[in-house]
């Protein structure tokens, strides 16, 4: 499909497709990495036709650092951390907090949607200061200063508890901006499996999560 005539949504049978290879690739360019795993369900069981799911990451640990300590090394002018070096990563440790992550289809939007909860090693929820804290210093202003983007809890479709979720609005309107503002997908046109793994570069910063630059390239090289 042509980039220019394309409203930036994504069909629900595309969405499965995508999630899909997102999973694989993530798993192939993050093997240190906790890997996301497809988890169908049946929306109507009498009905195969209309089965779902989402993708999911469970029981990961966010290695955020303070806000202070983020401008220091801003200030020092370091070398960036790698991508390999994890900003995700498993642990047993109590004293560490764990995060659930799903990227859900919206039948509404016609977009995918990142949900996450924070929780203790008991299960006990984190508030949402204490989750604020563990975000990267950059998402208190993006979360400000964009329209697009801002988190809020509400109940997550197929779990029926509530969750934080990035909101979907405006989804569609910079998905086109993005795919029109690179050249390489531009000129390809929408590629459904370029779709989401595009998509997560952006959602994924505001709670630290990162696309290895060799995960968002292989596409854009293909063909």
């Amino acid at each position: 499909m042509e980039v220019s005539s394309w409203d930036g949504t994504l069909s629900s049978r595309d969405f499965q497709v995508a999630a899909r290879a997102f999973a694989e690739n993530w798993k192939q360019y993050n093997p240190a990495l906790p890997p996301w795993t497809w988890v169908p369900c049946l929306k109507h069981p009498s009905r195969l036709s209309q089965q779902q799911g989402y993708l999911s990451l469970e029981k990961t640990c966010l290695l955020g650092l303070s806000k202070e300590h983020d401008q220091a090394d801003v200030d020092e002018e370091e070398e960036p951390e790698p991508v390999d070096d994890a900003t995700l990563v498993e642990s047993s440790c109590p004293q560490v907090c764990y995060y659930d992550f799903h990227i859900v289809y919206s039948d509404s939007y016609r977009v995918p949607v990142l949900y996450f909860r924070g929780y203790y090693i008991d299960g006990q929820p984190l508030a949402w200061e204490e989750i604020e804290n563990d975000l990267p210093s950059c998402s208190s202003k993006v979360l400000l200063e964009s329209k697009w983007t801002f988190i809020t809890q509400e109940e997550h479709p197929h779990l029926n508890r509530p969750w934080y979720k990035l909101h979907p609005c405006g989804t569609g309107e910079w998905m086109k901006l993005l795919f029109l503002g690179d050249e390489s997908l531009a000129k390809k046109g929408v590629e459904v499996e370029q779709y989401l793994v595009s998509w997560f570069s952006v959602v994924g910063q505001v709670v630290g999560l990162r696309v290895p630059l060799e995960m968002l390239n292989h596409h854009k090289s293909c063909n």
